[in-house]
């Protein structure tokens, strides 16, 4: 469990900081006020804040991540008129720190009741200083001032000009596309990374490798490494696929199987073991694929693996818009979770291979045009393309609520479901 436990929060670490990164490093590219880098949800356990202007934070639960953008949905600054403040000037009298939590002892500033304050556009804050309601004073506020919010994360403020509106559509689709395309990228180093750890690509021909163990099947019978099998049972076996079919129904019978060495064809006699696998008895030899050992092949393999995953995965999904559509086609932590029990059991081949599958998933996942989703940020881009403008903020924000609203009811749904089929049945 313990194992498990450690694997599940370095793996979805990996990809929430893959993933979120990639959003983070297009948006400084494009002049984006990035406010907070957050790794984890919930209450804050640490923060520092970065020369760059944006604010690091370690957060409790390690199930997601986020980047804060100046000016996106999910940002505001609105002091509200009455919320008593601390305020830091700094030079020329300017507002260079406010302090809106509870925490007074952060720094000694001047106390002041909130009656009104603009931190987009002409920068200023204005108030009751010391409770004194006969005077209303007003202070100007430095372009990157901070702001310390009601956790105690201390955040710069986001003037229009640092927005993400305020960059180019080019640069915003980038920004949204950055993050899916960090992972394709992921999984391809892991499949390079795989391939490396396991020593070699599967050739996926009908060139063999003996297992090592004494007890192998296969090197009782006479079958030596990179032998060809050529058939089993008079069926003919041209790659591992059909290889492998041939032999799985064979389970504890005497089976003819003929080989290639070189230039000389042997046949010999074997009874495959019976093992379980997925509730059935299949007959197993004690052989891998051979292995291509050159390194072309080696680096090949993320970018052809990657592919293979992706068309698996979007045939699943046609699968599920097609009329079958089945909770249990999908997944939430709690299957991560459990998944993750599995990978363990198979070494780092088999964390690296989740790892992998799981980066392709929340890729594409995260490119379905759904509101609040990547996918769903880059088709109101396309859509503000075509009329050459953006949509209103009311209606970009409608939008959004009902997407985030479709994906909350979805998540619990997912999420009671793995509950049910993984720790209930």
């Amino acid at each position: 469990m313990i194992t498990t436990i450690i694997t599940f929060i370095i793996v979805f670490g990996i990809l929430v900081i893959v993933h979120e990164f990639g959003h983070f490093y297009f948006a400084k590219r494009g002049g984006i006020l990035v406010r907070e880098f957050s790794i984890g949800m919930g209450p804050k356990l640490f923060y520092r804040r970065g020369k760059d202007g944006t604010t690091y934070t370690l957060r409790l639960l390690p199930v997601g991540g986020y980047v804060r953008m100046a000016g996106a949905e999910d940002d505001e600054d609105e002091i509200k008129p009455g919320t008593p403040v601390s305020l830091y000037l700094g030079k020329d009298d300017q507002v260079e720190r406010i302090n809106a939590s509870k925490k007074s002892t952060l720094f000694n500033g001047i106390p002041v009741e909130i009656t009104g304050s603009d931190l987009e556009d002409e920068l200023w804050i204005e108030g009751y200083e010391n409770g004194d309601e006969s005077e209303v004073k007003r202070y100007p506020v430095a372009h990157n001032a901070t702001i310390i919010e009601t956790d105690g994360t201390e955040l710069q403020i986001a003037p229009k000009d640092v927005q993400f509106q305020a960059a180019s559509l080019g640069r915003r689709l980038m920004t949204n596309f950055a993050g899916p395309m960090n992972n394709i990228i992921l999984a391809i180093v892991t499949f390079m990374l795989m391939s490396f750890v396991q020593g070699g690509v599967a050739m996926g021909t009908n060139q063999v490798q003996v297992a090592s163990a004494p007890v192998s099947i296969a090197k009782k019978a006479g079958i030596q490494n990179n032998d060809k099998i050529l058939s089993v049972n008079g069926q003919k076996t041209k790659d591992w696929t059909a290889l492998s079919t041939a032999i799985q129904p064979r389970a504890n019978k005497a089976t003819k199987v003929v080989i290639q060495r070189g230039n000389t064809k042997k046949t010999l006699t074997l009874t495959p073991k019976g093992e379980q696998s997925n509730g059935k008895t299949v007959g197993m030899i004690g052989i891998t694929q051979a292995q291509n050992k050159h390194i072309g092949p080696i680096l090949a393999s993320g970018f052809t693996q990657t592919w293979t995953m992706t068309k698996a995965l979007f045939g699943a999904l046609w699968n599920m818009v097609s009329g079958h559509f089945s909770l249990n086609d999908l997944g939430g932590p709690v299957a991560i979770f459990a998944t993750t029990s599995q990978a363990t059991k198979f070494g780092l081949v088999g964390v690296l291979n989740f790892l992998a599958f799981l980066s392709i998933n929340l890729a594409i996942v995260n490119l379905i045009p759904i509101p609040a989703l990547d996918g769903g940020k880059i088709l109101l881009n396309f859509i503000e393309a075509i009329r050459r403008k953006p949509l209103s903020e009311n209606v970009e924000a409608g939008i959004t609520l009902v997407g985030v609203g479709f994906l909350v009811i979805l998540m619990l749904l997912v999420t009671w479901n793995d509950i049910e089929r993984y720790f209930i049945h």
